[in-house]
């Protein structure tokens, strides 16, 4: 009889070690009887299962709390110092590169700019192996501490170790990332949509914590998105599911940047919104360029808006998400002026019954949303694989 499918007692201790490293994680400082009482293990086994995380140093006392007619209580969580995460940002116009502890403090950075026009693969891959070096030696942390990269860039990642990466707008197709980056470290990598990590640095840390259901948009150059289902990202049969900027609001629209025409990218994206206002920027110069035209009042802003709303209906009507988060540099320009409008755009193209306008929301994570997300990728192996905060237990 085939004996694959049976937990080993090894399993076992995995799984009860995580849903504790879970617990503290995200849950903050908590003594052992909060953390049987929470996880629903027993004292003893919270007892031993700490006992060995304290002897590995995975996690360290964090002082003691009264409790009532005994001794003190020691509160345990997660040691900061125990590893250390690399998170990398390709963008259209830089590859940035940060490294994190694990309370997600940046320890350096590093940046390298990157010419729009000319993404050559290999000299990205330099960018970021140099970055990875700069950055571990700029924190000065111990290289054996350093738990692995984790990189976000656009286009579609093919699982596997070569990380194929097809990335129209930076004229990729098939590039073996993981690969190339494999070639000069030997540090785990880790390689996903740079709209994912995003999306899961909101869902972990931001705006999308605590949801079980949500959509979470990359507004920048370009548009991507992350949907959220069951408190975990959808990644669809080919993993490529979230490829919200290529929803077609126009048939036979204006021309986006993939070679498809009436997408909504090709209207809304900071590159598009500027063409369509007649506007000649660099990628460099295209965050100022944008924010002059929303301080002239220009009726393209408006237009946007109302495409955006247009948009983010149809997501409502497909997946009823309890919050739409809007985050990249221009999501976050444009909704901090305009979020009353977005949200009366979206619901003036949507059914009343499932959708309540105060649940689009900005993201809260800033522009160091997809390098810290793509750290996230680093460090979820330490809670048992792929993790749902919002299932999370909250240590009262």
């Amino acid at each position: 009889m085939g004996t694959s499918g049976r937990r080993t007692v090894r399993d076992l201790r995995r799984g009860n070690q995580a849903m504790l490293l879970r617990a503290l994680y995200f849950g903050g400082p908590a003594s052992r009887n909060e953390l049987s009482a929470e996880t629903g293990l027993s004292a003893a086994t919270v007892s031993t299962m700490t006992g060995d995380l304290l002897a590995d140093d995975v996690i360290v006392e964090a002082g003691q709390v009264d409790s009532d007619g005994g001794r003190p209580r020691v509160l345990l969580k997660v040691n900061p110092a125990y590893g250390y995460a690399v998170g990398v940002d390709v963008g259209e116009t830089q590859v940035k590169v940060e490294l994190f502890d694990l309370e997600m403090n940046v320890r350096a950075r590093a940046h390298y700019a990157v010419r729009s026009a000319k993404h050559d693969p290999e000299l990205v891959a330099r960018h970021i192996l140099a970055g990875v070096d700069a950055v571990i030696a700029e924190g000065e942390v111990p290289a054996g501490r350093v738990l692995g990269v984790g990189v976000g860039v656009p286009g579609i990642v093919e699982p596997g170790a070569d990380a194929l990466v097809r990335a129209k707008t930076f004229g990729w197709e098939a590039v073996p990332l993981g690969a190339l980056l494999r070639a000069g470290t030997p540090l785990p990598l880790h390689v996903d949509n740079g709209a994912k990590t995003m999306g899961q640095a909101e869902l972990w840390f931001g705006s999308g914590r605590g949801t079980s259901e949500a959509i979470i948009m990359l507004v920048g150059s370009g548009v991507g998105g992350t949907v959220v289902t069951g408190g975990s990202i959808y990644r669809g049969a080919g993993k490529a599911a979230g490829e919200v900027g290529h929803l077609k609001i126009v048939a036979g629209g204006r021309a986006c940047r993939c070679g498809a025409r009436g997408c909504l990218e090709a209207y809304l994206g900071a590159e598009a919104i500027l063409d369509r206002a007649g506007v000649v920027a660099d990628s460099a110069d295209e965050e100022a360029a944008l924010a002059r035209l929303l301080e002239e009042g220009s009726p393209v802003i408006g237009e946007s808006v109302e495409l955006l709303g247009v948009g983010l209906s149809s997501l409502v009507h497909l997946f009823n998400p309890e919050r739409i988060v809007i985050g990249g540099w221009a999501g976050l320009m444009l909704g901090g002026r305009l979020l009353d409008d977005i949200r009366a755009a979206t619901a003036a193209n949507t059914q009343a019954q499932p959708f309540d306008p105060e649940t689009v929301v900005l993201g809260r994570l800033g522009p160091d949303a997809v390098a810290l997300g793509a750290a996230t990728l680093v460090i979820e192996p330490l809670f048992g694989g792929t993790v749902s905060p919002e299932s999370v237990p909250t240590i009262a």
